[in-house]
């Protein structure tokens, strides 16, 4: 392939890209490209309730999901898991399968309790991280007369 070649190739790909997303200010009219003051505000309350709601489902799937050691109350093997090997010792196939499906469900459940451990104890983390950093910012940005600083007039600065 000879240079001049390459180069119109080039050339021609460059031509074809997108300029990408470029955001330099907030829609006037309150369109889809935001609203309002041009402030971020997060909800704290909605942070909390999310996560509570996970905690929740995390804490009755890990009570009532019948996973391999719940549910039986005799040691440590699962009433589903129990049956499974009931219908094993007495000849049926069902038995093994069951047994197959026991371990699949346990697996899905445990992802699940583990994803839903991870939401809650996060947005836990998230809303105590924001009203910590809430309160850092308030404590350094303040105008003239003591009032906070919006951010909309914060981007008056960089224009």
């Amino acid at each position: 392939m000879a240079w001049d070649e390459w180069e119109n190739l080039k050339a021609q790909a460059a031509g074809r890209q997108s300029t990408g997303m470029r955001l330099n200010h907030v829609d006037p009219g309150g369109g889809s490209g935001g609203g309002g003051s041009g402030d971020l505000v997060a909800h704290a309350d909605d942070l909390g309730a999310v996560g509570h709601e996970a905690y929740i489902l995390w804490d009755k799937l890990r009570t009532e999901a019948d996973i391999a050691g719940a549910g039986s109350g005799k040691g440590d093997t699962g009433s589903t898991m129990q049956a499974a090997a009931a219908l094993k010792s007495s000849g049926f196939a069902s038995g093994g399968a069951l047994e197959t499906t026991v371990s699949v469900w346990t697996t899905q459940v445990k992802s699940v309790l583990q994803a839903c451990a991870h939401i809650s104890n996060h947005l836990d983390y998230t809303k105590a991280r924001h009203a910590s950093d809430d309160a850092q910012i308030c404590a350094e940005l303040r105008s003239r007369d003591g009032s906070a600083v919006s951010v909309s007039a914060l981007n008056d600065y960089f224009k």
